[in-house]
């Protein structure tokens, strides 16, 4: 499209080339196009290039994942001297400059990869004799589930929750590759497209290998019993996790319809993922582990989906979360509020790991920290991964969906992770808002530095809390980021 700010990328694996102006985009000529997409190759290609994409640092490499939201949700502490320039983030200076940049190049990214991933759509069709066994399946089902779930954040970052403003003007659903000005929807049509997109790929990917009882999800250097994702013969069948298979489909959708105020499908979904047993909680041996080749911080066995992000080792403990505090860190007293260590959660694990001191007020992030030897699964228990969707947040979501009907059944799911984390059952909450208050606590614990809490928040349209109690008045001036200003001139907007 051409007045739609967006780059046109020509897709590989492993790079991209990308244009110099955001207006006036040249498209692919034909030629490169047809050759792409000659082969069943070509398409799987094209396909991997969206998560090569999507892992970059300005999307869920970084900026989506640790950066911006977790910013704005006051998740971080930041030195006044500011050598990583989020300061005026974290309080809300949306005309900031270097915050202008960060969110035009997260709406850029995005429909970088919409775009794309309707290229792949355009032509699957028409080339479905190219494909063997269920990969015109596999391939267009993750494609469509691609779109939706792009378009999910940019809905979730650009637009008013559907529970403040369901018709407000949103953002444009682009369904087409096309030189023409895509118009803009409402919430509530995003949503519903966004829903009729996942719900098409949640169909095409029935077959999907993950969901075989053969395929035993464990870390991809354990033996052979406790873990099969590497068996396919088929590399681009390896590895299900690392891409929107069927059960994350189904976790994406559960997200989606809660989002959108449906809580019967999101009920409906989120019962797939748990009823399936196929993500196995982490063993607290393994999370525990004193050696970095043995320990997994992420809990990276109930990932449903995640980004691989191998290349951000260095950036994310170097520059994001250093063993110092010139860049993102906590006090002492936050962690201690956020776990709240005064009563149960003194015994909470995700608080004896994630955090370790450097003084005797200050802490360093250890959640994505690596074996210093080495990026790959070879020097470390797991790859490095961005958490897309995990378990403890599909039950979660079980949680929120059932408690005005069963407030014993929701309370169950909220323990059932807090068991899990070795912290004891909450108290019966009294009232839904003292059960919301309570989920936000959860979120906070579990999803900390991986960008959902800030979505929760802006879905229930609750006040920010932040670590010491400080209440940040719900305000769509806070929830909702503005636009890219080339988008609103040229995108006539």
């Amino acid at each position: 499209m051409k007045k739609l700010i967006i780059y046109i990328l020509l897709l590989s694996q492993t790079a991209f080339l990308s244009c110099s102006k955001w207006l006036d985009i040249q498209p692919e000529s034909d030629i490169d196009r047809d050759l792409l997409f000659s082969t069943e190759e070509g398409f799987k290609e094209a396909l991997l290039g969206i998560y090569t994409r999507g892992a970059k640092a300005d999307l869920y490499g970084k900026e989506l994942t640790v950066g911006t939201p977790e910013v704005l949700v006051q998740n971080y502490r930041i030195k006044p001297f500011d050598y990583s320039k989020y300061l005026p983030t974290k309080n809300y200076k949306y005309d900031d400059a270097d915050f202008m940049q960060r969110k035009d190049a997260i709406w850029l990214g995005l429909y970088n990869g919409i775009v794309n991933t309707n290229l792949i759509l355009e032509q699957i069709d028409r080339q479905q004799r190219l494909f063997i066994g269920d990969n015109y399946r596999i391939i267009k089902g993750e494609a469509l589930a691609l779109r939706g779930y792009l378009h999910f954040d940019a809905l979730r970052l650009f637009a008013p929750a559907p529970l403040v403003n369901p018709e407000a003007t949103a953002i444009p659903y682009v369904t087409s590759y096309s030189n023409k000005t895509t118009a803009m929807s409402k919430v509530t049509e995003v949503l519903d497209s966004v829903i009729d997109d996942m719900e098409q790929a949640k169909e095409l990917l029935a077959n999907d290998p993950i969901r075989k009882s053969a395929y035993i999800i464990g870390y991809p250097n354990a033996d052979t019993l406790a873990n099969t994702e590497l068996h396919n013969p088929s590399l681009f069948l390896q590895n299900r996790r690392h891409r929107l298979n069927y059960y994350a489909v189904c976790g994406a959708l559960a997200r989606v319809y809660l989002y959108k105020g449906d809580k019967v499908s999101a009920m409906a979904n989120a019962m797939i993922v748990i009823d399936a047993k196929k993500f196995p909680w982490t063993n607290r041996t393994d999370f525990l582990a004193v050696d970095n080749d043995k320990k997994d911080r992420i809990f990276y066995k109930e990932l449903l989906f995640g980004w691989y992000i191998p290349a951000m080792n260095n950036q994310y403990n170097s520059d994001w979360f250093p063993e110092n505090t010139n860049y993102m860190y906590l006090e002492v007293d936050d962690t201690r509020s956020i776990y709240e260590t005064s009563g149960p959660g003194a015994t909470d694990i995700r608080f004896s790991q994630w955090f370790t001191g450097l003084n005797s007020n200050e802490v360093s992030i250890q959640k994505y920290r690596r074996n210093p030897l080495g990026d790959t699964f070879i020097a470390n228990r797991h790859y490095l991964m961005a958490p897309g969707i995990r378990l403890s947040e599909i039950y979660y979501i079980a949680a929120e969906c059932t408690y005005e009907s069963d407030p014993v059944r929701a309370l169950a799911y909220l323990d059932e992770v807090r068991e899990q984390r070795a912290i004891a059952p909450k108290v019966q909450a009294a009232s839904l808002e003292q059960f919301q208050t309570e989920l936000l606590k959860e979120y906070r614990k579990e999803l900390y530095a991986e960008g959902q809490l800030f979505y929760a928040y802006k879905r229930l349209n609750k006040p920010i809390i932040g670590f010491q109690g400080e209440i940040i008045p719900a305000n769509q001036s806070i929830f909702v980021l503005p636009l890219p200003d080339d988008e609103i001139i040229y995108g006539e907007r």
